[in-house]
């Protein structure tokens, strides 16, 4: 059972690959993307919290068009959320506990457009992602699926769209994975900060 960090430190292989410029919380320089899972259920009480991060992120006017789908490891519809997985990326997600679809509302209940459902829904995933950082989770976003079967296979409505798939699970070694992919597994660096962030304009 993963419990919530309570040091306020980066960890050990984060320490190793990353060095922020600025002092930020630990938190977010301790986020990135492991793959190797156990292939171990969880418990509600583990995964629920992070849903329950996402529910409180920020949006146009409060619009809150994120709609998260999921199956946990052992419901009937595990082998259709595993289904819409491509084939690379089937070889470590299958060991995931939870597999969730992040989908976005294009309009709101007036029929206006929402113009920033996809960067609203980022920040949901954002807020998922950081609080299974915190407790210690594999949060995996992932970009290889297939989105029309997804839109189909989960009744998805017409005014969603599609846009990513997460795995959800515990942390396991490196050496669980294939041999192709230990290699990557562990934490990137980020370009610096004067490579994105400009003064008076771009």
């Amino acid at each position: 059972m993963t419990q919530p960090e309570s040091s306020r430190a980066l960890r050990e292989e984060v320490a190793a690959n990353r060095t922020p410029e600025h002092d930020v919380d630990p938190l977010f320089v301790n986020r990135w993307s492991p793959r190797a899972m156990t292939g171990a259920s969880l418990a509600e009480s583990e995964y629920l919290p992070l849903f329950e991060a996402a529910r409180w992120a920020p949006s146009s006017r409060n619009s809150q068009p994120w709609r998260f789908a999921y199956a946990e490891r052992g419901d009937d519809e595990w082998e259709t959320f595993l289904g819409l997985v491509n084939d690379h990326n089937r070889r470590w997600a299958a060991d995931a506990a939870v597999l969730a679809v992040l989908c976005s509302e294009t309009t709101d209940a007036k029929g206006r457009t929402l113009s920033a459902h996809t960067f609203d829904a980022g920040a949901a995933w954002e807020n998922l992602a950081l609080e299974g950082t915190r407790r210690g989770l594999v949060v995996h976003p992932m970009g290889g699926f297939d989105r029309d079967a997804a839109a189909d296979a989960l009744d998805v409505p017409a005014d969603y769209d599609v846009e990513v798939m997460v795995a959800i699970g515990e942390r396991a070694p490196a050496e669980t994975l294939p041999d192709d992919l230990r290699g990557g597994e562990t934490p990137n660096g980020r370009k610096p900060l004067s490579e994105i962030v400009t003064r008076g304009g771009f």
